[in-house]
């Protein structure tokens, strides 16, 4: 490909996002604090650039899977940022988890600079990363998203343009709020069936074929039978979405109380220094509020 990508940012998801483009053929320069995460890329073909500026210097796109808003801030308006070195007409592709408001905020920001701000949040776990199938939720113009189509259908099998800039990062937001909420209400109910005697694993097996199954259910749900925490997105990275939901709520009006319901378990959770783990583990503050694990018998 003639276009020349930059990428930045390759942690679980980004590396392998990233590695994608190489192989589809892209000119692609990364950067990341992660020297061993460079390494990787430089050896399957890519480049490396010294600085955000650099990739912003050097390249027609730049590509973002950064952990939250305020590094995505950082990395565009900060010291050796790159809209320090960006030149009208560059592309600056955020494919990560940013906060609504500020990605429209960051986006006019930009335009005064001739600079254009699109966001490609994208869903699916690191599996369907380095499968090059996720779901990629685009917010941008449509000459844009026509523009990097050949990039997003490196990275996704599943590409959806859903708006003005924003769109992309709201519509991740309500598929992690539904999957957030679904998750606190796992972590409640099932130390509630085992409180009152019921088989943890056949509590399970209805939970995950029944009406009530959910994807939380039927990834996490297993994980606590066996005592496994330790998988999945963490929650301390996953506390963000609930509070862009709250930033939402005040800013717009709209009341979203399930929502703030949800949010309160996540800060117990937190509280009680369980960040580092993944959702699943949310379901021990109610196993030790009601003094029981929802674990295999036996």
């Amino acid at each position: 490909m003639s276009v020349r990508i930059g990428f930045l940012g390759l942690g679980q998801m980004g590396k392998w996002m990233a590695l994608n483009l190489v192989k589809a053929g892209f000119d692609t320069t990364v950067f990341d604090l992660n020297a061993k995460a460079v390494a990787e890329l430089t050896q399957a073909g890519a480049k490396k650039a010294a600085s955000p500026a650099e990739l912003a210097q050097d390249n027609e796109w730049v590509f973002l899977s950064l952990p939250n808003t305020a590094i995505v801030e950082e990395v565009i308006f900060g010291q050796q940022g790159l809209a320090a070195a960006a030149k009208p007409g560059l592309v600056i592709c955020d494919c990560g988890t940013t906060s609504y408001l500020p990605t429209v905020d960051m986006a006019e920001r930009l335009a005064k600079r001739g600079v254009t701000l699109v966001d490609a949040p994208v869903s699916g776990m690191e599996a369907r990363a380095k499968a090059g199938e996720l779901t990629i939720m685009y917010g941008g113009s449509p000459e844009v998203f026509n523009a990097l189509s050949p990039a997003f259908t490196a990275m996704g099998d599943k590409v959806l343009n859903m708006g003005p800039v924003g769109s992309g990062q709201l519509t991740k937001l309500v598929n992690q709020l539904l999957f957030n909420i679904s998750c606190a209400a796992i972590a409640e109910v099932l130390p509630m069936a085992a409180k009152l005697g019921l088989d943890p694993e056949k509590v399970t097996q209805v939970v995950t074929t029944g009406t009530g199954r959910s994807f939380g259910a039927e990834f996490f749900a297993p994980l606590a039978l066996d005592g496994v925490f330790d998988q999945g997105y963490p929650l301390e990275h996953a506390y963000k979405d609930m509070v862009s939901a709250a930033e939402i709520s005040a800013n717009k009006q709209i009341p979203l109380p399930m929502t703030s319901a949800a949010t309160t378990t996540y800060q117990m959770a937190l509280a009680q220094g369980l960040g580092g783990l993944g959702k699943g583990a949310m379901i021990k503050v109610f196993e030790r509020l009601l003094g029981v694990e929802f674990r295999k018998r036996g």
